[in-house]
């Protein structure tokens, strides 16, 4: 396998504290970092063909928000480290994107924060996190 990390990255504290772990561990390592920021996205069959048009609008306008207000900002601070870094930003189930963005690039680790406080949701359903970490097809760290 490749030396490349994926850090799961959704501009909260925790993401940010597990990209600045997947950092450290890479410069250790001498392996490179992709920066994946996934955005929740579930298709409905029932929608008419001008909403799934406007749908289509507002998805590009959030990638493109995406990149320039979370991302952006993280690969300029980044870019200081030493560690070469990519960004990925796509659509879909979180744990199942970050997976396929895993197996994309040949990683051999996926970093991924945990908020810390669980919700009667997260308890029911699971968090990102615990479902990423039973299906993660690499190594998988949950940086508290």
């Amino acid at each position: 396998m490749a030396n490349i990390f994926v850090a799961a990255y959704d501009g909260s504290p925790a993401g940010r504290r597990a990209v600045d772990h997947a950092v450290a561990q890479a410069k250790l390592a001498g392996a490179s970092v992709v920066v994946a920021h996934v955005l929740e996205w579930s298709p409905y069959s029932f929608l008419t063909p001008e909403e799934i048009a406007e749908r289509h609008k507002r998805r590009a306008e959030e990638l493109k928000r995406a990149e320039t207000a979370v991302m952006a900002p993280l690969t300029a601070e980044l870019s200081k480290s030493g560690v070469s870094i990519s960004t990925e930003i796509k659509y879909g189930h979180v744990a199942e994107t970050l997976c396929d963005i895993a197996k994309d690039h040949g990683a051999s680790q996926i970093f991924i924060g945990r908020t810390g406080h669980s919700t009667i949701v997260e308890r029911l359903f699971g968090s990102v996190a615990g479902s990423l970490a039973q299906i993660a097809p690499v190594p998988c760290t949950i940086v508290p």
